[in-house]
């Protein structure tokens, strides 16, 4: 248990500093939020409106420490503020309405992606060497090399705008209305095709990579030996013995990646207008809206944390060792 306390220390500690730079940051950037939304007002920005606007957003325009105390009493009654584009929303009712879309697409992309990668790192390990190895392995590399928005392009103009296969942006068709139904079901499906393989090149290079070489480490112990001399099938050696233990290095991976795959799908939502966290991140920073700004990264800051202590917890699940070490 002393490692489980130490662990739990660490994240309160990466929470508290991210709080500190989540209500840094957008500070630092150029251009007041009051001053965007009564430009957004145009002629109707009358001097009773622009009252009305900085006496809702009073807090913004005071001294910097009275907004972090704010801030502060804020998250601890989880209010967030109002949002500023969107008003009179709240900001837990616009990143709500978004966050929904960002999960689908990050697990449905990670879940494809470590299913396709953990099996090619599997197979390239078990017949390291050979044509399937010299193939897959160095296509990977060129998987974690390009850029997400390169691929949400090219697969934007291949499939979207060439071939016309599948819609291109949008995260349904906008002339149906959502329901418990197959026809919105399969729009969605559809919808999230290409945002899904703009996310996952990447994900599978990583999964490969990692996978290949811890089985590789692994495939000369002993108890892969003995699976051996039991006779057993050489995919029951390969599953039940070597990949099984080769797992932990590519739990370990998936947490760390757990950021990256937030900032491709920053990308990935911009270029397919899907509505998401990072489509709405995008629109709030343009519109210097703070408040979401702030609850959108924190938000984000809470999903990487608990993806890390989720992993250190499925750990003690896969190897019994760590779990009787924290014993």
């Amino acid at each position: 248990m002393r490692l489980s306390r130490r662990r739990l220390t660490v994240y309160c500690v990466a929470f508290l500093f991210a709080i500190v730079m989540n209500f840094a940051v957008p500070r630092l950037m150029p251009g007041s939020p009051v001053d965007s939304m009564i430009a957004q007002l145009g002629p109707r920005a009358t001097p009773a409106a622009i009252e009305a606007i900085k006496a809702r957003f009073g807090a913004i325009e005071q001294p910097i420490w009275q907004q972090f105390v704010d801030y502060v009493v804020g998250l601890a009654h989880f209010d967030l503020g109002v949002s500023v584009k969107y008003y009179p929303q709240t900001v837990l009712e616009v990143l709500g309405r978004s966050a929904g879309w960002t999960a689908f697409l990050v697990v449905t992309a990670i879940t494809f992606s470590l299913c396709i990668g953990v099996l090619l790192g599997a197979v390239a390990a078990w017949r390291r060497g050979g044509r399937f190895d010299s193939f897959v392995s160095p296509f990977s590399v060129v998987l974690i090399a390009v850029p997400p928005v390169i691929i949400a392009l090219a697969t934007l103009f291949t499939f979207g705008v060439t071939l016309r296969l599948l819609p291109v942006g949008y995260a349904y068709d906008p002339s149906l209305d959502p329901g418990l139904n197959f026809t919105f079901f399969g729009s969605v499906f559809l919808h999230a095709i290409m945002p899904v393989l703009t996310l996952s090149p990447y994900l599978i290079g990583e999964f490969q990579t990692t996978m290949r070489s811890s089985m590789i480490s692994v495939l000369g112990e002993d108890y892969v030996t003995m699976g051996r001399a039991k006779g057993l099938s050489e995919a029951a050696v390969m599953f039940g013995y070597a990949a099984r233990n080769a797992m932990l290095p590519v739990l370990t991976n998936l947490a760390l990646m757990l950021g990256a795959v937030f900032g491709g799908s920053i990308v990935t939502e911009i270029v397919f207008n899907y509505p998401g966290l990072g489509l709405t991140l995008y629109t709030a920073s343009v519109a210097r809206d703070y408040p979401v700004i702030q609850g959108q990264l924190l938000l984000m800051t809470i999903a990487t944390l608990g993806a890390n202590l989720l992993v250190d917890i499925i750990y003690g699940v896969v190897d019994p060792r760590i779990r009787e070490g924290r014993a």
